[in-house]
């Protein structure tokens, strides 16, 4: 059926969604008694668009929020969250002054950018520390002093250090030894800098993965990503708690036509129709953040029924198999989407490519129009934005 509302192409994201998953991670959290969340909006909230997303997580109880860099965090100030609210990725002579005045709690990971940090005044800071992901934090053997370093500036009034935290290395197997081996470091951690002086009001470990399948890592916080968007941090986590993915990716077919067997697909010519069959132009590619793995591995949903991705992604275009339909012009093509109705969902396109979730919904935006929708509200309330 052709949509003659529908734009070219259109990431559609359902806030209703989003306030729905926060609820249910809230409600996990609090089983064994007061556990904030974190819902982490990071990277345009993980392509579903940060600004929208952090006002629904918020309105459905979402303690605090997280991003990666200083200018996200002010993005979010910019539009009025005032909220509790942590960013944890600064290179050398970024703006801390700006986020210290917009009450945006910063990260350290080193006596360095400790001793940056503190030349602003006033900063709230939280300390990162590496317990096995071998990334971003202090490592072991560099706790102690950052731990004395901060309690001093702390004493000289100069910083007030109100967290300690650390990142999981594989939550997402419940069975890897690092698990264990992490959690009982980061204990370490937070004990060492007990015995420094420092009195962190929060400490937190646990991600998506580690909130639905580790209790024992939640410890004050635990920070949401992809299950905030209702994506498997975890293989079949997601729908086991009830989480509904908030975004559907979909475009309309440019034209349909008729092939025969043997006529080669798309640059290189990589699948060859078996029999004569009819093939559908869909007007996005990886300008557009289409993942050019998809070629000959991904589906899309046309008419009620899946139909498979032929030949190369293009730029600006990629070509479906219609199995011997010719749906006219304008006809819907959904991408992925929840899964509802039987359309293909962004875990399967990450499965058919061998990546996450994440990348999927990340990447795709390009040429794309991203529309709001709230399900829950009386007239399904939409927004639309370019990006």
């Amino acid at each position: 059926m052709s949509d003659p509302v529908l734009p070219r192409a259109e990431i559609v994201v359902d806030l209703a969604a989003v306030r729905h998953n926060v609820r249910i991670l809230k409600d996990l959290v609090s089983v064994d008694g007061p556990v904030a969340l974190m819902a982490v909006v990071k990277a345009d909230g993980y392509g579903h668009g940060m600004v929208e997303v952090a006002a629904a997580a918020r309105d459905a109880g979402a303690d605090w929020l997280g991003v990666a860099t200083i200018d996200e965090a002010l993005a979010l100030r910019a539009a009025g969250d005032r909220g509790p609210l942590l960013c944890w990725l600064s290179a050398p002579g970024d703006d801390f002054a700006s986020a210290v005045a917009a009450g945006v709690e910063v990260t350290a990971y080193s006596e360095a950018e400790l001793e940056e940090i503190a030349a602003v005044g006033g900063a709230r800071v939280q300390l990162k520390v590496d317990t096995g992901l071998s990334r971003g934090g202090a490592a072991r053997q560099e706790w102690h002093d950052l731990f004395a370093v901060a309690s001093d500036l702390e004493r000289e009034g100069r910083i007030t250090v109100t967290g300690i935290w650390s990142h999981f290395a594989a939550s997402d197997e419940p069975a890897h030894p690092a698990n264990d081996a992490q959690e009982a470091a980061f204990r370490d951690a937070v004990s060492l800098a007990e015995s420094a002086g420092l009195d962190p009001r929060v400490t937190h470990l646990a991600n998506s993965a580690a909130t639905l399948l580790r209790p024992s890592s939640h410890f004050d916080l635990v920070r949401c990503g992809i299950a905030t968007y209702g994506l498997d941090p975890a293989p079949g986590t997601s729908p086991r708690i009830g989480l509904r993915p908030a975004m559907t990716a979909r475009a309309r077919l440019v034209m349909s036509k008729a092939i025969e067997a043997g006529a080669g697909v798309s640059y290189g010519h990589t699948w060859h129709a078996d029999d004569n069959t009819t093939v559908g132009l869909v007007p996005v590619g990886y300008g557009d953040g289409i993942i050019r793995a998809a070629g000959n591995a991904a589906s899309v949903w046309v008419d009620d029924s899946v139909r498979p991705i032929r030949g190369r992604v293009c730029m600006d275009q990629l070509v479906v198999d219609l199995h011997g339909e010719l749906p006219p012009a304008g006809t819907e093509v959904v991408l992925f989407g929840p899964g509802d109705v039987g359309e293909p969902t962004a875990q399967d396109w990450a499965a058919a490519v061998g990546t996450i979730s994440y990348e999927i919904v990340t990447r795709i935006g390009g040429r794309f129009v991203r529309r709001h929708i709230d399900t829950d509200a009386p007239d399904g309330a939409s927004e639309g934005t370019v990006r």
